[in-house]
C-alpha cells in the first residue's frame, strides 16, 4: 500500500509540476495575473489528506515492526555466533554449524551474540538483517516457504576478512531438517580421527587465520607444526604438542607464537575435548615432525605367518627319499 500510495503522489506532483512549467511558463505580450493570498479550502484539504495518510503508513510500519521483532511462540531457535570470520550457529541438540539449515514452513528465531566486533548479519532473501553486538544478545526471525539455498552475509565492516565472512541458509524439505540434524550430530564418530579433524578445520572458521599449505596468514601455518618448536611472543620456546594446542584452543592469548598478534577468539564452549582430539590427530597427520603410525602391507603380515620353506620344491613330496630325484 506505501509504495502504491508513493507512486500516485510522485505522479501527481511531478506531473503537476511539468504542467504549470510549460502553462504558465513566461511569454511575450502576457501579463502575470494577482493572484489570491490564500484559498482556506484548498490549504485544509493539502494539510489534512497527507496528515491521514502519514498517520496511515506509520500504523502499518509500525505493525510490521512490532511484527518483525516478535517471534512466533512456537519458532525453532538457533543461537548464532559472530567472530572474525565465521558464522557459527548452535542448535539445541549441541550440534554446532558453519551453516544455517532451517526447517521450511516453521517460523526461526536467531539469537545472536559476537565474541569480538560488531557483526550484522543478513539474509536477502527474507528481508532479514540486524547488528551482532559483543556482551549482548540481539533477535530474529523468518520463515522460510520454498527449500533451496539462500546466500547470508555479514553487512558490517569487522576488519581484514569481512569480504569472506560469508555462509549460506540451507531450507530444508519437510522431515529432511530433523534428518539432517540427526546425521549431523553423529558423523564425527563414523570418520577416521584425522579426517574428522580436518573436518573440523574446515567448519569451524579455522581456515580464515591458519592455512595447510605452509602460508602464513592471521595465525600460523598448521603445516609441520606439530612435534615443531617455535619462539613465543614473550621470548619463549614451546613445541606444540596435545598440552599446547589444547591450550591455545581455550586459552589463545597464554602462548602466542612469535610474528603473530594475539587476536584468536577462545573456542571454549564451542569444542568438545573430543573434537580437540580429532583436531590433534589432524594436525599430527599433515606434520612431518610428528610420528607417524608405520605402513604396514596385508601382504607382508600374511607372509609372516607362514613357515620357512625349502629352496627346492621338489623336496616337499618325499623330503627324506634320497632316491626321489632319479624315480623322477
Amino acid at each position: 500500500m506505501i509504495y502504491v500510495i508513493s507512486v500516485i503522489f510522485f505522479a501527481l506532483i511531478v506531473g503537476l509540476m511539468v504542467t504549470f512549467v510549460v502553462q504558465f511558463r513566461r511569454r511575450k505580450g502576457y501579463q502575470a495575473e494577482d493572484s489570491p493570498p490564500h484559498n482556506t479550502r484548498l490549504e485544509v484539504i493539502w494539510t489534512v489528506i497527507p496528515t491521514l495518510l502519514c498517520v496511515l503508513i506509520f500504523y502499518l510500519g509500525f505493525k510490521s515492526f512490532l511484527n518483525m521483532s516478535t517471534p512466533p511462540a512456537n519458532a525453532y531457535e538457533i543461537s548464532v555466533t559472530g567472530q572474525k570470520w565465521q558464522w557459527f550457529f548452535g542448535y539445541p541438540n549441541g550440534h554446532t554449524a558453519s551453516e544455517l539449515h532451517v526447517p521450511v514452513d516453521r517460523p526461526v528465531k536467531l539469537v545472536m551474540t559476537s565474541e569480538d566486533v560488531i557483526h550484522s548479519l543478513w539474509i536477502p532473501a527474507f528481508r532479514v538483517k540486524k547488528d551482532v553486538v559483543p556482551g549482548r544478545y540481539s533477535k530474529i526471525w523468518f520463515q522460510a516457504i520454498e527449500p533451496g539455498d539462500y546466500p547470508l552475509l555479514c553487512t558490517e565492516y569487522c576488519g581484514t576478512g569481512h569480504s569472506d565472512m560469508l555462509s549460506r541458509v540451507i531450507v530444508h524439505e519437510p522431515g529432511g531438517f530433523e534428518t539432517w540434524l540427526r546425521d549431523a550430530d553423529g558423523l564425527l564418530d563414523t570418520l577416521p580421527p584425522a579426517e574428522a579433524g580436518e573436518k573440523l578445520y574446515l567448519t569451524k572458521g579455522c581456515t580464515q587465520c591458519h592455512s595447510v599449505d605452509g602460508t602464513a596468514g592471521i595465525g600460523p601455518t598448521f603445516q609441520d607444526m606439530f612435534a615443531g618448536s617455535f619462539a613465543t611472543r614473550d621470548g619463549a620456546t614451546i613445541v606444540v604438542d596435545e598440552d599446547y594446542v589444547r591450550e591455545s584452543m581455550l586459552d589463545p592469548a597464554a602462548s602466542v607464537i612469535a610474528g603473530f598478534e594475539p587476536v584468536m577468539p577462545t573456542y571454549a564452549g564451542k569444542l568438545k575435548d573430543k573434537e580437540i582430539t580429532m583436531l590433534i590427530a589432524y594436525f599430527k597427520s599433515i606434520s612431518r615432525h610428528a610420528p607417524q603410525e608405520p605402513a604396514s602391507s596385508d601382504a607382508d603380515s600374511d607372509h609372516s605367518d607362514q613357515p620357512d620353506l625349502p629352496d627346492n620344491p621338489d623336496n616337499l613330496d618325499h623330503p627324506e627319499d634320497p632316491d626321489h630325484s632319479e624315480e623322477k
